[in-house]
């Protein structure tokens, strides 16, 4: 007999699927940061894709880096070793954001959950990750197809850490704001139904300059 799903699983009506965003500029660290070694081994994003994969949920990897595909490339034997599998989307320009990234994943991955993961969280645990999939579990199911849970560290939000459906209403809510050239994530995110779900500050911190650079 096979191990039971995780306690979450049956409260979601959508698959789900893990997508980490790996496609910025790095401008503030001053080197890419997905390259950075982890203290754990490999780099940051050999990191986040194996703890990801501990969620046994296909991931996608999308990111205008060829380094970074190339990198998750050697890495998509093992994941489906481990029964997960990997896609790799090469983003194309114009390259304008979170917001747009996120627009191309729900055009890829239509009527699935989107597990949003930034690469440049290096101490995410796979606590936290199990905490925000359990959220899910709302007393209002009909909301459930619009209903967005996003990370907060106790004082913001982190909204690149988050469930997301890709359900027809927020496709076309998303395409009608970028189509009109909205590139805000927050400004987007403001017309929606969302709820926050608190996690570890520690495990969600965000690193984007060098002085913080390392895993605590």
């Amino acid at each position: 007999m096979g191990e039971r799903p995780p306690a979450w699983q049956p409260l979601l009506q959508l698959p789900l699927r893990a997508c980490l965003l790996s496609g910025g500029e790095s401008r503030r660290m001053g080197r890419d940061k997905a390259l950075l070694p982890h203290p754990e081994g490999g780099t940051w994003l050999e990191r986040s894709l194996r703890l990801l994969a501990q969620l046994q949920m296909p991931i996608t990897l999308l990111s205008r880096h060829p380094a970074h595909l190339d990198l998750a490339k050697a890495l998509q034997t093992e994941l489906k070793a481990r029964g997960v599998c990997l896609e790799r989307i090469a983003e194309p320009p114009p390259w304008e954001g979170p917001l747009l990234a996120l627009h191309r994943l729900m055009e890829h991955h239509p009527n699935e959950r989107l597990l949003l993961c930034p690469v440049d969280m290096p101490d995410l645990s796979l606590a936290a990750l199990h905490t925000l999939l359990a959220a899910a579990d709302d007393p209002a199911p009909a909301q459930e197809p619009t209903r967005l849970y996003l990370a907060h560290d106790g004082a913001r939000l982190q909204p690149l850490l988050g469930l997301v459906p890709s359900s027809a209403p927020i496709r076309t809510h998303l395409a009608a704001a970028v189509g009109r050239g909205e590139r805000r994530l927050q400004s987007w995110l403001v017309e929606l139904p969302c709820r926050a779900v608190p996690l570890d500050p520690h495990a969600i911190r965000n690193v984007n300059r060098p002085e913080a650079d390392q895993p605590a």
